[in-house]
């Protein structure tokens, strides 16, 4: 029999624009602090440990060892890292309780993209030999992808600015933009500033835990009833940008068109995103999408399709959601995407 494996603790920063007062593993202590005081474990009691982070933002390699400091690797722990988003360093410590190795894990990531021009350095996971060369930056590319759903009659500009305004109009305390938000001049056509996400400064933590031990830990588990993730061609000239079949098989390996969802946190950076992805994820007006705000109200890179994780099952915690999905993606124009389907025991 499979173990069912649950999120039972998420906790995140405040996400702001800037944290220069504050190194990385400063930024990301907090936050380890307060995840696991929500399940009153220490890291002594931490079976597994994952994390994702990206060594271009901090602008050094190995970087994510200096993180381990503040985590506390002696006396040693069963530790991995991903160098993607945080969602995947999820997928891997869902494998690994799975696997009956451990009976929790502590999965976090963190990113600072205020030092540097991030639209530059997102450049640098485009295909090396033909794309990259060019400094094609990640707003432009997400414009193309804009243009062809306007060009194809599936959005118009009238309805990524309500998308926007939405997204903004959250009460998430920790959103680094709350309330009504100029939409502003283009940045790229067809998108404003307003369709883009804000470049800031964040870290997130989740606790996984099995079966028993998940009950004991967690008043309400938000038990993880399916989880995959796909990919599709490097070669953005190959890809119809106006679907994402990687979403979509993701979402049906998951389990995610069994029985319909109530919630879904979408890691949409841009506006036009969430118009693919509620196409390929099925989604229709009664699903709440983003009440957390999604990316476009805090968009910490490798940190923020942990978080969508982590507020669907959140939502669950709080008995505000059932039956919640959680989507992460990853490179330009949604190559890579992730989609956990979790859902709270009946009431």
């Amino acid at each position: 029999m499979t173990r069912e494996i649950a999120v039972v603790a998420f906790a995140q920063t405040d996400h702001r624009r800037t944290s220069d007062d504050l190194s990385e593993v400063e930024m990301l202590m907090p936050v380890l602090h307060r995840v696991l005081d929500r399940t009153g474990l220490k890291t002594a009691d931490i079976g597994f440990t994952c994390s994702g982070s990206s060594d271009y933002l901090a602008g050094r390699a190995f970087s994510f060892t200096l993180a381990l400091d503040g985590v506390g690797a002696w006396p040693p722990i069963s530790e991995s890292h991903v160098e993607m988003d945080g969602a995947w360093a999820l997928y891997e410590a869902w494998i690994k309780l799975l696997t009956g190795d451990a009976d929790t894990a502590l999965v976090y990531s963190y990113g600072k993209s205020s030092p540097g021009p991030l639209r530059d350095v997102l450049t640098r996971q485009l295909d090396p030999y033909y794309v990259a060369p060019l400094w094609p930056d990640s707003v432009a590319l997400a414009a193309l992808q804009a243009q062809a759903l306007i060009d194809a009659g599936e959005t118009d500009e009238p309805r990524l600015a309500t998308i926007a305004a939405r997204s903004r109009a959250t009460g998430n305390p920790h959103a680094q933009l709350r309330g009504p938000v100029p939409h502003g001049d283009y940045l790229v056509r067809p998108l404003r500033t307003g369709d883009c996400p804000p470049i800031g400064d964040g870290a997130a933590a989740v606790i996984l835990a099995a079966g028993n031990r998940a009950r004991d830990l967690c008043a309400r588990p938000a038990w993880i009833r399916g989880i995959d993730h796909r990919i599709e061609a490097h070669s953005l000239g190959v890809r119809d940008l106006t679907d994402s079949p990687s979403t979509r098989l993701a979402a049906e390996r998951a389990g995610a068109f069994a029985r319909p969802v109530d919630t879904a946190e979408l890691h949409a950076p841009f506006t036009a995103q969430e118009v693919v992805l509620r196409k390929a994820l099925r989604l229709d007006d009664s699903v709440r999408v983003n009440p957390s705000g999604g990316a476009l109200a805090a968009n910490p890179v490798m940190a923020a399709g942990l978080i969508r994780i982590g507020e669907a099952a959140a939502g669950i915690h709080r008995g505000e959601s059932e039956r919640a999905l959680g989507h992460a993606t990853s490179g330009p124009c949604l190559q890579q995407n992730l989609v956990a389907v979790l859902e709270g025991d009946p009431r």
